[in-house]
């Protein structure tokens, strides 16, 4: 079976704000959970990249889906969890259920690093107590006067990361291991040895965001000559169609002077001009469909690192980097888009046309 090409909606249901309409479903267009992102780096549900399957190619852009047997390993982090943030975004402003998750009264404050709703009074002690943690808590009432860009900011993009070893789980990480390329808390550097050389773990976030831009600048210049190529490929399209008219036209009028006598020269013309031309076509037409699925992986390449840059958490970045980075360099390593291809070639039908 083949894909159908899911084109680019001009607009979309009105389920968040324009600027975040990113985080859908680009298959069904969805607000779902557990989001997938391809190697094509585009994003589906489970249910659109199950659909998929059987077919083997992403309904966005037609690249192969790796092992489309089975569903894909990488988790959208960002997207899942800015949907989550959505959901209490969108809990707050509609006023439902909003009761302190400790003591069950109204809940007047929100702090994004506990994720709880606060009354006054726990609002007061949870100031008192993790007033050295950075806890900031806001206040309902001024989460429903802003926006969910304002929501986001306020919750703040970075957040501490915690030790995978069970025993830590506790400690927050702080540096980084380029050796075995793996976050660690301070007790984990300091007893193991074979942790070195050591980097501070803000420092290696910000050296894979940089390394992210890196590639998509780089992209985005081959995303030009791809542009241009495609541009040319639909001109060609077109001159194409041209020809095919103006021979067409050429082979009737000269074979109404001989009619009667020639009517199978005629027909071997007209069908020769028919098969050159649709053999030029499909070539055209595959050309096209293979720049046109580059172009929107490349698209899609650009939007989730600008996406990354904005709204990531550490956490977030230290997961998908590798991941993404690969997904780029793959498509950087792509060959550049071919020559235009030649209309069909009509000199053989030009040469037993002026026989004629």
């Amino acid at each position: 079976p083949t894909p159908v090409l899911i084109p680019l909606p001009s607009s979309l249901p009105k389920l968040l704000e324009d600027d975040f309409q990113f985080i859908l479903c680009e298959g069904c267009r969805k607000e779902l959970p557990n989001l997938k992102l391809l190697t094509c780096l585009h994003t589906l549900c489970l249910d659109c990249l199950s659909k998929n399957k059987p077919v083997g190619q992403c309904p966005v852009c037609r690249t192969a889906i790796p092992q489309a047997s089975s569903i894909s390993d990488m988790d959208n982090l960002l997207f899942t969890n800015l949907q989550a943030r959505l959901e209490i975004y969108k809990k707050i402003v509609g006023g439902v259920d909003l009761f302190c998750d400790n003591c069950k009264k109204a809940g007047e404050f929100w702090c994004s690093e506990c994720k709880e709703f606060l009354c006054t009074r726990c609002f007061e002690a949870h100031q008192r107590y993790l007033k050295m943690e950075s806890h900031k808590a806001v206040r309902v009432i001024d989460i429903r006067a802003g926006s969910f860009k304002d929501f986001l900011k306020g919750t703040g993009k970075t957040s501490n990361l915690f030790c995978s070893n069970p025993t830590h789980e506790s400690q927050i990480v702080s540096v980084y291991c380029k050796k075995c390329k793996r976050a660690l808390c301070c007790i984990c550097a300091l007893l193991d040895s074979h942790h070195t050389p050591f980097c501070d773990i803000r420092s290696e976030t910000r050296r894979r965001q940089e390394e992210l831009g890196t590639l998509s600048r780089e992209l985005k210049q081959k995303r030009n000559g791809f542009e241009a190529t495609y541009a040319g490929l639909k001109d060609e399209a077109a001159r194409l169609e041209q020809v095919q008219r103006e021979t067409r036209q050429l082979i009737r009028q000269r074979v109404e002077q001989l009619v009667g006598l020639i009517r199978r020269e005629e027909e071997e013309l007209l069908g020769l001009v028919e098969a050159k031309q649709e053999q030029g076509r499909r070539e055209l037409s595959r050309e096209l469909e293979r720049v046109e699925g580059v172009l929107r992986r490349m698209e899609a390449g650009e939007q989730l690192v600008e996406k990354m840059n904005l709204y990531a958490t550490e956490q977030e970045v230290m997961d998908m980097q590798p991941f993404i980075k690969d997904s780029l360099e793959e498509l950087l390593q792509l060959p550049g888009a071919r020559d235009r291809a030649q209309a069909g070639d009509l000199t053989e039908c030009r040469a037993r046309l002026q026989a004629l």
